[in-house]
Formats: structure tokens, C-alpha cells, sequence
């Protein structure tokens, strides 16, 4: 039985369920390569890392024709060679095993078509009752659309869900639709809560406010 004053954990996907800076990287710099481009600067990778792979692939290719051709290039990738850079943040298993089925557990992630095949070769599918991604909202962090979405079909107050997230953009959407956020690994982030383990929610959904 639940006691927390919460009702589900929400969770961003990049930078917090898993460790996607070398999968990102070489996502992205595959892509450069084709067209032969440089690889991604720090500053570039800290943009694709927040934002949805539209967004990147504009910030990364200025021209349009090129912008274009990136585009189709990137639709008829498989993400299945990047999977394999990808490692689970450590305690998720365990976090996710100690909250359900008392708690909701959900995904709000500006991935798109990628998250369910990260979700089903990690053997994740079935860990969470609701997955919103980038192209089941009409506006992606850092607006509160998804977590909207998430509220709405769990029926909650704002107040009764945690968002777990690590980048400015998480921030902003929680922030925009009034959930509480825990700032993850980022102690710059203006945040409720500062976690640097996910073991660490737990004390978060037991705390008294």
C-alpha cells in the first residue's frame, strides 16, 4: 500500500534511466560523417541531448538542402548499432522493482521513434504504465505538454507526481505544469529536489513535504 502524499514517478529517458553520451555521440557523428561534417562540439551535444532529434538535426545542419538530406538520411537509419552504447543508470532496476504497483510509473521523453526499442532491449516494457515521447504531444519539453498528458491519464494533481529529470529542458516542463521536480546528477538545475543516486526518490516519496 502506497502512503506517499505521491502518486507516480516520472521519468526522463537520456541522462537518467540510461547513459546515453556515447550513444548520442555516435548517433549524431554518424550522421555528420555521412555528409562529412566535423564531429559534434560539446556545445552541439549538449543541445541534442535535451532536445528532440528534429531539433538536433536542424541545430546541426544550417543549409536547408543539407538540413533535408540529413533528414532522410536519419529516417532510413536503424537505431539498433547505437543500442549497444547505452548503459542502465545504476539502482533504475531496483528503484523501479521497490515502486511498482504502488506507484504509477511513466516515461516523458524528447525521444522519438527510438524509446521503445531502448524500452523492449533492456527488457523494460513492461516496467512502466504510461511512455509519452516527442510525437504524442504537439510541443515537446520544454513545454508541460507531456507531462500534461501524463497527469491527465493517470487523473492527478501536479502535486501528486515527482518528475525525475537533467537538463534545463526537464526543468522547464516541470516547472510549466506545476510538478515537483528532482534534479538528477545537474546540482545546477533550479529544482526541488537534488538526487545524486535513484536510489535517492525513495527518500523523496517517503519525506514529509
Amino acid at each position: 500500500m502506497n502512503s506517499s502524499r505521491f502518486e507516480a514517478v516520472i521519468f526522463d529517458c537520456d541522462g537518467v534511466m540510461f547513459d546515453t553520451t556515447k550513444a548520442n555521440t555516435a548517433y549524431y557523428n554518424h550522421i555528420l560523417d555521412h555528409f562529412g561534417k566535423p564531429e559534434m562540439t560539446p556545445e552541439q551535444f549538449a543541445y541534442a541531448h535535451m532536445h528532440t532529434v528534429d531539433e538536433a538535426l536542424v541545430h546541426l545542419f544550417g543549409d536547408e538542402a543539407e538540413r533535408a538530406a540529413a533528414f532522410a538520411f536519419r529516417s532510413q537509419m536503424s537505431y539498433l548499432p547505437f543500442l549497444r552504447f547505452m548503459r542502465i543508470e545504476p539502482d533504475l532496476m531496483s528503484l523501479l522493482a521497490y515502486l511498482r504497483p504502488a506507484f504509477r510509473t511513466a516515461i516523458a521523453t524528447n525521444r522519438t521513434d527510438t524509446m521503445q526499442r531502448v524500452l523492449q532491449s533492456n527488457g523494460l516494457s513492461a516496467a512502466f504504465d504510461l511512455v509519452v515521447t516527442a510525437l504524442d504531444v504537439a510541443k515537446p519539453k520544454p513545454y508541460p505538454d507531456q507531462l500534461n498528458k501524463i497527469l491527465t491519464h493517470f487523473n492527478l494533481k501536479p502535486k501528486q507526481a515527482v518528475y525525475i529529470g537533467d537538463s534545463e529542458v526537464d526543468a522547464a516542463a516541470a516547472d510549466a505544469a506545476g510538478v515537483p521536480f528532482a534534479a538528477y546528477a545537474n546540482r545546477k538545475l533550479d529544482a526541488r529536489y537534488h538526487i545524486s543516486r535513484l536510489r535517492q526518490v525513495k527518500d523523496i516519496l517517503n519525506s514529509p513535504s
